[in-house]
């Protein structure tokens, strides 16, 4: 049988716990460069300081790890923790970092609950589903949300912090053809994930977008 002249399409790039643990780890490094009276300085257009903003993203990541947890998961709501603001407008948590450790004790937090995250992406079967506000997803999809949350949130702490912050392209590659397929491809990685997540507009009359959200459904 002849062979047909058009080639398959290239497999999805998979995300995997390694991004994750990556992606952690860059954050955390740039983070550690903040001064340390920059910490009560809002965390770019967010209306929380940059402490919260890491508690915010330590909560994330423990949330994700705790929905994998159960020998069966959740399907119809999240692991019923405490979610509870620290001050009126502040962010829900169930973490909350202890203010007497400082910094290097809050980017502590954030890195045990980024390992919890890995830790349960690397373990959990891939045919584990968890609820998510934004649909059931899998193991995959729980990491690549983990890993937009550390990327923008990061983005949002280096402009409130005066830091610069420029993640890998192609992990911003991953987590856009795993969480936002319909989301240009012409365009750079990194600005377009921004683009994606209502942090900047792109070129080619794409204005900042005001409302947005992921698709963490389970995908081929």
């Amino acid at each position: 049988m002849p062979r047909s002249s058009e080639s398959a399409p290239s497999p999805r790039p998979r995300v995997t716990a390694d991004d994750l643990d990556l992606a952690v780890r860059h954050a955390v490094a740039v983070l550690r460069q903040a001064p340390p009276d920059a910490w009560e300085a809002k965390a770019g257009s967010l209306e929380w300081d940059c402490w919260e903003t890491v508690e915010h993203l330590s909560d994330d990541l423990f949330a994700y790890a705790a929905q994998l947890g159960p020998r069966t998961p959740p399907l119809d709501g999240d692991v019923p923790f405490v979610w509870e603001s620290r001050r009126p407008g502040g962010p829900a948590n169930a973490i909350h970092a202890n203010r007497d450790a400082g910094p290097a004790g809050l980017l502590q937090v954030l890195e045990a609950s980024g390992a919890l995250l890995v830790a349960m992406v690397r373990t959990a079967s891939p045919q584990t589903r968890a609820h998510h506000v934004f649909g059931v997803s899998d193991p995959e999809g729980f990491a690549a949300m983990g890993i937009v949350e550390t990327l923008v949130h990061t983005h949002d702490l280096a402009a409130g912090l005066g830091l610069a912050w420029s993640p890998p392209s192609d992990l911003c590659s991953r987590v856009l053809a795993r969480l936002f397929p319909d989301a240009p491809s012409s365009t750079a990685p990194w600005p377009t994930l921004l683009w994606a997540t209502g942090r900047a507009e792109l070129p080619g009359g794409r204005p900042r977008l005001t409302t947005w959200r992921w698709d963490g459904t389970p995908r081929a």
